[in-house]
């Protein structure tokens, strides 16, 4: 099976030819890389135009900043593998791991596949307690709401089935999208499964971007399409 890898950038210059040479070298032989630049002011569009754009299959250059949510949206659209997974490009998850992630899609057991940071005995980096505690509420108020059972719904690592990513429409520009496609997939009962994954996270003087108001954000996402959206 061919595997779509969406990558969503803004302002990586430090660390996006380490990802896209980590993706490039993963353990699956069928591969499609795609960058997706959400007006990156750093000189990352440059780096992407000059260097990058011959390592990898497609960059799309959004014409502003709209957020990570509407860079995936364009990612998704442009891919044309059997399975889509996202890639953030900070070097918080590990590539190798694409097969274990993949495994259940392509067992056919599973249409949408969670990377968890709290499952499994891979190594995970001590960072913030909060943010911590932060991620298991949010979690444990999108399980009250859709009634599944999930352990980390914030994950970056999400991988689905092309065909049902495509046909979910994305409407939140920013970090909603984590709430909105999990509320999403949970009411077309298709089958989720969880897979523990190792996880590098990163300090914000090391370019961590989400925050408190992000968190806020989730809480109303949650919300909204859980319970305020009949699909």
């Amino acid at each position: 099976m061919k595997l779509s890898i969406v990558i969503p950038i803004y302002n990586e210059l430090s660390t996006i030819e380490e990802i896209v040479s980590r993706v490039r070298e993963a353990p699956i032989e069928d591969k499609e890389i795609i960058l997706v630049d959400d007006f990156s002011t750093d000189g990352t569009r440059d780096l992407l135009e000059s260097k990058l754009k011959h390592q990898v299959d497609k960059i799309i250059l959004q014409d502003r900043n709209y957020g990570k949510g509407y860079a995936l949206k364009a990612g998704f659209e442009h891919a044309t593998g059997d399975i889509v997974i996202i890639q953030d490009a900070d070097l918080e998850y590990d590539p190798n791991q694409y097969p274990e992630m993949i495994r259940p899609i392509v067992e056919d057991k599973a249409d949408v596949v969670y990377g968890s940071r709290f499952m499994g005995a891979g190594p995970h980096r001590v960072v913030y307690y909060w943010h911590y505690v932060g991620n298991k509420l949010l979690t444990l108020l999108s399980n009250m709401c859709t009634n599944i059972n999930l352990t980390d719904m914030e994950t970056c690592y999400k991988a689905f089935r092309r065909d049902l990513i495509q046909s979910i429409n994305i409407e939140e520009p920013r970090f909603g999208f984590e709430p909105e496609i999990t509320a999403k997939v949970a009411k077309r009962k298709v089958r989720i499964y969880e897979i523990g994954i190792s996880y590098y996270g990163r300090t914000y003087n090391e370019g961590k971007k989400i925050g408190w108001k992000d968190g806020l954000k989730a809480i109303w996402c949650i919300l909204k399409y859980n319970l305020f959206r009949s699909r």
